[in-house]
C-alpha cells in the first residue's frame, strides 16, 4: 500500500488521447485564456492610469480583475501545456500549489463581490453618507482583511488535503489537482477531517450569498421607488447579471465540493470545474466594468492615446 511520501506525481485527466483533439483542446484554451487576460489587463491599466476611477467602486473592479487573472492562471496553463506536450503529469508539488492559490484567487474573488456588493448597497441607499462610510482606509482594510483570512482558510484547505494518505493511486479525475478528485485517493476515512473544513467552507460561502441576495433586495426596494423607468432598467440590468454569475459560481462550485465521492470520472464534473474555474474569469471583466460607461470611456482613451502616439511616431520616422 501506497502513501503520500511515495508520491512524486500525480496523472490530471486529459480531454482526449486523439491528437488532433488534445490539440484543439489546446487551441480553445489558449483562445479562453488570452481572451481573459486581455480583458482584465485593459481594466486594471484603465483603472490605474486614469485618476478619474480613482473610486472605491472602481479600485474593487481592479482588485477583482487581478484575482481573476491569478484563479484562470493557476488553472489553464497547465492543462494546455500537457495537452501541447501529449502528457498528463503535474508534480506532487505542483499540484500543492495549484489547490492553495485555486482556492485562494477563489475565495477571495467571492469575498471581494460580497463587499462589491455592500459598496453598491452604501451608494444607492445611502447616497448622503457614501464618502463618509467608504473611504479609502475602509476599502483598503475591508480588501486586506478578505484576502488575509482567505490566505489562512486556503492553507488550512491545502495542509488538511495532502496530510492525508493517498492509497488510491495517483490519477486525479480532473483537468486540474481539484480537492474532491484528490480526496478519491485517500485511504478509508483519513480525508473526514478536510470533508469537515469544506462544509464549514460551504457554509460561509452561503452566509456570503446570502448578504449578497439582502443587499440586492435592499437595491431593488430603492430602486423601484425611483420615478424614471430609465432609471429603473438601469439599474435591474446592472444587478441581474451580477446575481446570476454570483448563483452560477457558487451552485457548480457547491456541487463539485458538496456532492458525493464518486470512483469514476464524469463528464458533467468536467464540465462543472469549467464553469465554475474557467468562465468566471472571463465573463466578470464583461458584466462588471466593459459594460461600465466610465471604463469604456476610459479604455477608448487608453487605446486612442496609444494609436495617436503610434501616428505620431511613424510620421516622425517617415
Amino acid at each position: 500500500m501506497s502513501n503520500q511520501t511515495n508520491i512524486t506525481e500525480f496523472l490530471l485527466l486529459g480531454f482526449s488521447d486523439v491528437r488532433e483533439l488534445q490539440i484543439l483542446h489546446f487551441m480553445v484554451f489558449l483562445v479562453i485564456y488570452l481572451a481573459a487576460l486581455t480583458e482584465n489587463l485593459l481594466i486594471i491599466t484603465a483603472i490605474a492610469l486614469d485618476h478619474h476611477l480613482h473610486t472605491p467602486m472602481y479600485f474593487f473592479l481592479m482588485c477583482l480583475s487581478i484575482l481573476d487573472l491569478g484563479t484562470i492562471s493557476v488553472t489553464i496553463p497547465k492543462s494546455m501545456a500537457n495537452s501541447l506536450m501529449n502528457t498528463r503529469s503535474i508534480s506532487y508539488s505542483g499540484c500543492v500549489t495549484q489547490v492553495f492559490f485555486f482556492i485562494f484567487f477563489a475565495e477571495a474573488d467571492f469575498a471581494l463581490l460580497t463587499i462589491m456588493a455592500y459598496d453598491r448597497y452604501v451608494a444607492i441607499c445611502k447616497p448622503l453618507h457614501y464618502e463618509t462610510i467608504m473611504n479609502r482606509r475602509l476599502c483598503v482594510q475591508m480588501t486586506a482583511s478578505a484576502w488575509i483570512s482567505v490566505i489562512l482558510y486556503s492553507s488550512l484547505h491545502t495542509g488538511n488535503t495532502f496530510a492525508i494518505t493517498f492509497c488510491g493511486g495517483n490519477m486525479v479525475d480532473q483537468f486540474f489537482c481539484e480537492i474532491p478528485q484528490l480526496l478519491k485517493l485517500a485511504c478509508s476515512d483519513s480525508y473526514l477531517n478536510e470533508i469537515w473544513v469544506i462544509v464549514f467552507g460551504e457554509c460561509l460561502t452561503l452566509s456570503f450569498f446570502v448578504f449578497i441576495i439582502v443587499t440586492y433586495v435592499q437595491i431593488l426596494i430603492k430602486v423601484l421607488r425611483i420615478p424614471s423607468k430609465q432609471g429603473r432598467h438601469k439599474a435591474f440590468s446592472t444587478c441581474l447579471p451580477h446575481f446570476i454569475v454570483i448563483s452560477m459560481f457558487l451552485s457548480t462550485a457547491a456541487f463539485a465540493y458538496m456532492k458525493p465521492i464518486s470512483s469514476s470520472p464524469s463528464g458533467l464534473d468536467l464540465v462543472v470545474a469549467v464553469l465554475y474555474s474557467v468562465l468566471p474569469p472571463v465573463m466578470n471583466p464583461i458584466i462588471y466594468s466593459i459594460r461600465n460607461k466610465e471604463i469604456k470611456a476610459s479604455l477608448r482613451k487608453l487605446t486612442g492615446w496609444r494609436l495617436f502616439n503610434k501616428n505620431k511616431m511613424s510620421e516622425f520616422l517617415l
